[in-house]
């Protein structure tokens, strides 16, 4: 049987395309590994990566690409739009066929340990492949970004997984990387006719599943959940395009499907008097996902059930 594992570093690279063309290429030229898609963004300062192959490939792939980026990317310079901790940010390994999820997870654990120990990068493991509950959560792990990792390696409580206990030039450098497996999450962004940041801010609070806090008048702080479940999001202005968007991670794309995110996302920017006017798809999405939101968005199941199969060409 095949065993297949999709991986998707997350570059803090999306400007330089020197830069980025050695980080793919660190990647496509190990065997045994087929890139899947390439995206960048200016304004985010950051280039995704996805490439598939089988588990020994993809994480030695993996691991090229970490160096790599470690040896071009100079977190100390490096500013953009997106959140971001290290040179390679963020570093998922997915499970595509013949693979389990906590197989991955081991993977991405060994994974980790390696880059520590042969490159000195600091490493956090997330989501299925947390060491610690809390650091399920990659928003835990990557708290403060990059200016906080300092601090954070000087504090045993939330230094990363693997880590000096010092801030060393190779951390000072690349920053710090999270490790980690989970299943296929869609990352969206959704454009909206203003160019308020604050606006789209709000509007990702409301929808995200971990909402918003709000201070009452009394001083306590109280958390108001979001609408959409699986669902992360954060509000931003894209110099390039001159627009805000909602940039959405939906990780259960069960419980949300694309069509309702865009909805939702609809809604809330209505009762703000604005519009979302398109939508950004960020690396691969499944077919069944676009085809779903076609019919749900087009109606075309109102009358009659509607059979992709005998009106697809």
């Amino acid at each position: 049987m095949k065993r297949i594992v999709e991986c998707i570093p997350n570059f803090s690279e999306g400007r330089d395309r020197n830069k980025i063309d050695m980080l793919v290429s660190a990647i496509a030229g190990t065997d045994g590994v087929e890139i899947l898609d390439v995206s960048s963004g200016e304004a985010a300062n950051r280039t995704v990566v996805s490439f598939k192959g089988s588990p020994e490939a993809v994480t030695e792939a993996a691991f090229k690409g970490v160096k790599t980026a470690s040896e071009v990317i100079d977190m100390r310079f490096q500013h953009g739009e997106h959140p971001r901790t290290g040179a390679t940010d963020v570093l998922p390994l997915v499970p595509i066929e013949g693979i389990s999820l906590e197989e991955c997870a081991l993977l991405a654990r060994n994974l980790a340990e390696r880059i520590y120990s042969e490159l000195g990068i600091p490493c956090y493991c997330y989501e299925a492949a947390a060491l610690k509950p809390e650091r399920k959560r990659l928003e835990i792990c990557r708290r403060g970004e990059y200016e906080a990792l300092a601090d954070k390696i000087a504090d045993p409580e939330r230094r990363p997984d693997f880590s000096p206990d010092t801030f060393t030039e190779t951390a000072a450098k690349a920053g710090a990387t999270v490790v980690g497996a989970r299943n296929f999450l869609i990352a969206v962004n959704f454009n909206l006719d203003t160019s308020s940041a604050e606006i789209a801010d709000e509007i990702a609070r409301e929808v995200r599943e971990s909402g918003t806090t709000v201070t009452e008048p009394d001083g306590t702080r109280r958390r108001i959940p979001g609408t959409l479940k699986g669902c992360k999001a954060i509000g931003w202005y894209i110099k390039e395009y001159g627009i805000a968007q909602v940039s959405m991670n939906i990780t259960d794309i069960n419980a949300t499907p694309l069509h309702r995110a865009f909805l939702e996302v609809s809604r809330s920017a209505a009762g703000k008097g604005v519009k979302v006017t398109g939508t950004e798809i960020i690396g691969l999405v499944p077919r069944q996902c676009l085809l779903d939101a076609a019919v749900r968005l087009l109606g075309l199941d109102d009358l009659a059930p509607f059979d992709l199969t005998k009106k697809l060409i």
